[in-house]
């Protein structure tokens, strides 16, 4: 059987089911024994989390379901958390702002998650302290860092941070920005063009801009029917890439239009005083009302200034503990380390959150830390009502790498009407279940 046949899907969904957002088999069963029974002697450990994402805000969660005696604390600017997934539907009006927006109530209410709502701006991992924006000082037993994505702005000519927020938006960090594309959106003419162009090399949610071009094509067919969407990418191709275009043109006729590959690099932008863009590619100027630039991505500031990333603008770690390798005692989580196979998703920072958390707990009590397994899935909506899947187990090889398991990955049947329709349905669930294990 292949990894698309539907009894292969069936089965697949009905196990991810079973281990719930918990996707390190043996990994709570390990550490549910030892949970209630923290060492009685020992001072109790100083736990921060920087950032309160899919990564940080799981990681604080689940330190403390793993050892309550723990001091945890997690420092992040935010009072709020707007989630990128599900931001796209927010662009077209299927959701508000507000049905993406959750607080941090219960982190600290029900579990005893200290929230200090300020930034960290330095970290001094010799000494094991940690500085914020106000000139808080604080120490640290073990310190989880969490920064998410930075972008490189100076990697397209003509590009900037300042460009991003008020002409060219990403939009790639939900919040600001994607109320800035929605209203270009709103305020383009009828015939216009709409430039969605997503970043080479490692990013976040690779399947992403599929979404995003699929639900702007589908918000233009109901308002602005003379009006097109330009997907350039230097990339050749994106997974399931003929089977999806069939689908557009099915969907979108004649509304979609893709240059990629070698046509697809863009030289430079150019921001007119109209607002509209001009976008020279090796071959080709191309004029749009709304430029979507999504600029290639590193991780965030705080891991580059702190040392915690290595040539390649990632965060280097242990990928069994997620222990930076170039710091003791500092452990980085979700898309700005480098966790082997594994795409920079917000399942995947849930998931490599838990193993970290089960690690510290262990590593701090003298035991040995448990060998987990990981999952990701990442949904893309081609309309309202039809999605996408793209799954994959990974597991811990015998040199300390993640790596996917042999044919545990797979995509939805596709080609499948009902298929489809069923995946939009699962791509909810998905949502409101892992926004439950983060903020409930």
């Amino acid at each position: 059987m292949s990894a698309s046949d539907p009894s292969v899907n069936q089965a697949r969904r009905a196990w991810i089911k079973r281990l719930g957002l918990v996707t390190t088999p043996g990994l709570l069963s390990a550490c549910a024994g030892n949970v209630l029974r923290p060492a009685e002697t020992r001072a109790a450990p100083r736990v921060i989390v920087v950032g309160g994402g899919f990564g940080g805000a799981i990681a604080a969660k689940y330190l403390k379901m793993f050892d309550p005696q723990l001091q945890v604390t997690m420092i992040e600017p935010n009072p709020m958390f707007t989630t990128s997934p599900f931001s796209n539907t927010v662009l077209v009006g299927l959701k508000s702002i507000q049905d993406i927006t959750f607080d941090y109530q219960q982190l600290s209410q029900r579990y005893g998650v200290q929230h200090i709502q300020d930034s960290v701006v330095e970290i001094d991992p010799v000494h094991k302290r940690l500085r914020t924006a106000s000139g808080l000082p604080l120490e640290f037993d073990k310190l989880v860092v969490s920064p998410g994505v930075d972008f490189r702005f100076d990697t397209l000519e003509g590009y900037s941070k300042a460009l991003s927020e008020h002409q060219m938006p990403h939009a790639w960090k939900a919040g600001p920005q994607t109320l800035l594309l929605k209203r270009q959106l709103e305020a383009m003419p009828d015939g216009g063009v709409v430039a969605i162009c997503p970043p080479v090399g490692p990013f976040r949610c690779p399947p992403a801009p599929v979404e995003r071009v699929s639900l702007i094509a589908h918000y233009l067919k109901q308002h602005k029917p003379r009006s097109k969407v330009l997907y350039i990418d230097a990339k050749r191709g994106f997974p399931e890439q003929e089977i999806i275009k069939r689908r557009w043109d099915s969907l979108y006729k004649g509304m979609i239009e893709t240059v990629q590959g070698g046509d697809g690099i863009i030289d430079e932008v150019i921001a007119h005083a109209d607002g509209t863009s001009t976008l020279v590619t090796g071959f080709e100027e191309h004029h749009v009302q709304v430029a979507n630039l999504i600029p290639p991505h590193k991780a965030g500031l705080i891991a580059a200034t702190s040392d915690l990333t290595d040539e390649s603008g990632w965060c280097p770690v242990n990928q069994h503990t997620f222990e930076s390798t170039r710091h003791k005692d500092i452990h980085i989580v979700g898309d700005a380390c480098i966790a082997g196979e594994m795409p920079k998703s917000g399942f995947s920072a849930n998931n490599q959150a838990k193993m970290c958390a089960a690690a510290i707990v262990a590593g701090l009590r003298g035991e040995q830390v448990p060998t987990g397994s990981w999952i990701n899935t990442c949904y893309s909506l081609l309309s309202p009502d039809e999605a996408i899947s793209i799954s994959r187990v990974y597991k811990l090889s015998a040199d300390n790498k993640i790596v996917g398991v042999h044919n545990s990955s797979g995509t939805c049947p596709i080609n499948l009407q009902a298929s489809r329709e069923k995946e939009a349905v699962y791509a909810r669930g998905w949502y409101d279940s892992i926004t439950s294990d983060m903020f409930t």
